[in-house]
């Protein structure tokens, strides 16, 4: 047991030995070439000189650096991200003391630079490639309050469940729009249904009109053989018993 424990004891102040050894002063860091003064010389020079110029200035000096293309639309975009960052934070007041960081992930370095606006601090940052430490993009960010944050986070809750119970009352429209098809189906059977109806009492109508002009026609030339009948009787002195009518034509 004791044994165990001393070589428990050796191994974690081994660590804590390394440990020690690989904590570095990040001033002290050569950052492929480059030294943690040089980089925050180069970001304080950009914050400041942004921070010391009028919009019209920076508006300026946008439309100067949008004639040279690519080889300057870095700075470009550090302009109008500057001037994003005045409409939400104010105007530049000054640097934050001791308020500068590098930090190397990969193939990427970023340097933080604090800076101090009207409403709220700001991170000036600047990315790099570390292989050949060339900027490769911009950042500026401003810095909540924890209750700037909730109000966001509450806003952004509550537009989105705004978004989901309309979604969801529209789809209530929509399959209670399906229950009117059915019943425009069976009106429109109804009213077909009403026309054959109409059609047929309109047909049996007119065969009863063609049968009661038929029977009238016959009641007419009924009358009409009587009378003959009687006539040529009387022209022959005879009775009209022994008559007989084949068919009567109609001129």
């Amino acid at each position: 047991m004791k044994k165990k424990i001393a070589l428990f004891l050796s191994v974690l102040s081994v660590v804590m030995m390394l440990g020690a050894c690989g904590t570095q002063d990040p001033t002290t860091v050569d950052y492929n070439g480059v030294s943690y003064n040089e980089l925050y010389q180069e970001s304080l020079q950009l914050g400041t000189a942004l921070g010391k110029a009028t919009e019209a200035d920076i508006q300026k000096e946008i439309s100067d650096l949008s004639a040279y293309g690519e080889e300057t639309a870095i700075f470009v975009d550090l302009c109008y991200k500057w001037l994003d960052a005045m409409e939400v934070s104010g105007a530049y007041v000054g640097l934050i003391e001791n308020g500068f960081t590098v930090t190397k992930s990969g193939k990427t370095l970023t340097t933080d630079l604090m800076l101090e606006f009207e409403d709220r601090d700001v991170v000036f940052q600047l990315v790099y490639n570390y292989h050949n430490m060339e900027l490769t993009g911009v950042t500026i960010n401003p810095v909540y309050s924890f209750g700037e944050k909730m109000a966001k986070a509450g806003m952004n809750t509550l537009i989105s469940i705004s978004i989901v119970f309309a979604v969801l009352i529209i789809i209530s429209l929509l399959i209670s729009c399906f229950k009117i098809f059915p019943y425009l189906e069976a009106k429109k059977k109804e009213k077909e249904a009403a026309a054959k109806v109409v059609k047929v009492d309109n047909s049996v109508v007119t065969q009863i009109e063609q049968r009661e002009e038929q029977e009238q026609e016959l009641a007419d030339d009924t009358e009409l053989v009587a009378v003959i009948a009687a006539a040529i009787a009387a022209y022959e002195g005879t009775s009209t018993d022994g008559f007989v009518v084949r068919s009567i034509r109609r001129r």
